[in-house]
């Protein structure tokens, strides 16, 4: 089981008595929860219990295997020595199913990992577009040389030093390497060949969406950002308000989703929100966006596989933009069961152990932008080429890097926009 509930996460464990602490010392979401180490639990007087149960916690929730959390933290055992019980004696003491114990004792391949190896080469080696340039975007230099630079200033939490160093250490993890082209809308790789050819892949646009595409798209928020004891859904209807008002301040990643109970989907907003402290410190806001509202589905993906807040986009009017003004679809029999990359996508996405569902509608595409503040325009945009494409997220982290300098750089968001 994976969930971004502060609930789901402590369970009934000995992190429950320190909760008030945690949320009071600015520790109240899962992913900023989770960078917490040594000197930063000793600042909040954690016992040693509690400490385990951090550990023990964090690494199930890597895993999606919070199901077994309250079992395991009963034990009494840390998690080191948990990882060197036998298979049957996880199966026997804890009822952990055989396919769980695989991923529990798999050290190196957490849910977490952003990509695998496979699909970095499909997504470096595929077709480039043009770089962003200022006809289309106020985004023109976008070298990974400041990617170095980047501060962590903006990390609006009460802590030790201890937490910028956590951050830097996963930024560091997902830099991407010198000289490394950016591209202004990327697909996962150059259209695969389906059934031996004989099926042609959907095509898409190789620009990016003028800003005008997304300026006055309206919006209905879902759902808030998820904090400890906060609803579970928006319970009096919001008002529609212009997406733009969202990104007025502060730039804002888009997650375009093409239906919230999609396995693939799921496990892309899963790995992107784990990434939220980055973000947090870059500045960055972060936003899931849905073309059909089903409250039953919005219920069972938030907060478990994403704890921001999640809009409503009605007129569709994100997904015709990342399509060039029309949606971008695909049907299933050739857009999956032909096409090898969204198998393989597939595949990684239920390797995460994350449950699905096929309710709703399931051919419209989707995508992911990064929008700058004020009207500084769309600097990186994302097209879900085949099913379940997720955006590089070095590039997505680098994009939003060069927005923070930016920002530092003018003193206040730039207002230029076609």
């Amino acid at each position: 089981m994976a969930s971004f509930s502060m609930e789901d996460f402590v369970g009934n464990g000995a992190l429950k008595k320190v909760l008030p602490k945690l949320i009071e010392e600015g520790w109240d979401d899962v992913p900023t929860l989770k960078l917490m180490n040594a000197e930063d639990m000793g600042a909040v007087s954690m016992t040693q219990q509690q400490k385990d149960a951090l550990e023990i916690r964090s690494y199930l929730h890597d895993r999606a295997l919070l199901q077994y959390g309250d079992r395991l933290e009963a034990s009494g055992r840390s998690l080191p020595e948990l990882l060197n019980l036998s298979t049957g004696d996880l199966s026997s003491q804890f009822g952990m199913k055989r396919g769980h114990i695989a991923r529990f004792m798999d050290r190196t391949n957490p849910c977490a990992d952003p990509l695998p190896k496979s699909y970095v080469v499909l997504a470096q080696g595929g077709s480039h577009a043009d770089a962003p340039s200022r006809s289309n975007s106020s985004y023109q230099s976008l070298s990974s040389a400041n990617f170095r630079k980047m501060s962590l200033t903006r990390l609006s939490m009460k802590s030790t030093g201890a937490i910028d160093r956590s951050l830097e250490k996963s930024l560091s993890d997902l830099r991407i390497k010198d000289g490394h082209i950016f591209k202004g809308i990327v697909a996962s790789g150059p259209p695969e060949p389906r059934a031996c050819g004989c099926v042609s892949a959907p095509p898409v646009t190789n620009q990016i969406a003028p800003y005008s595409a997304i300026e006055n798209i309206s919006v209905q928020k879902l759902t808030p950002e998820h904090k400890i004891a906060t609803e579970r859904l928006v319970k009096t209807r919001t008002p529609p308000m212009k997406a733009s008002e969202l990104w007025r301040d502060k730039p804002a990643i888009f997650l375009c989703m093409r239906r919230p109970g999609c396995i693939m989907c799921r496990a892309e907003a899963y790995q992107l929100y784990l990434k939220k402290p980055i973000f947090d410190a870059l500045g960055v806001q972060l936003f899931a966006v849905l073309h059909e509202h089903i409250e039953s589905e919005v219920k069972d993906f938030w907060p478990r596989y994403w704890g921001g807040v999640v809009l409503y986009d009605r007129g569709m009017e994100f997904f015709k933009a990342l399509g060039g003004g029309k949606l971008l679809k695909d049907k299933f029999m050739s857009g999956f069961l032909l096409n090898p990359i969204a198998i393989a996508n597939y595949k990684r996405a239920k390797a995460m152990g994350v449950k699905q569902n096929f309710k709703g509608e399931g051919q419209i595409k989707g995508g992911l932008f990064i929008v700058g503040s004020g009207k500084s325009g769309i600097a990186y945009q994302f097209i879900e080429r085949n099913f379940g494409d997720w955006a590089p997220l070095a590039e997505v982290v680098e994009i939003c890097s060069q927005l923070q300098n930016q920002y530092q750089n003018q003193g206040k968001p730039s207002h230029e926009y076609e």
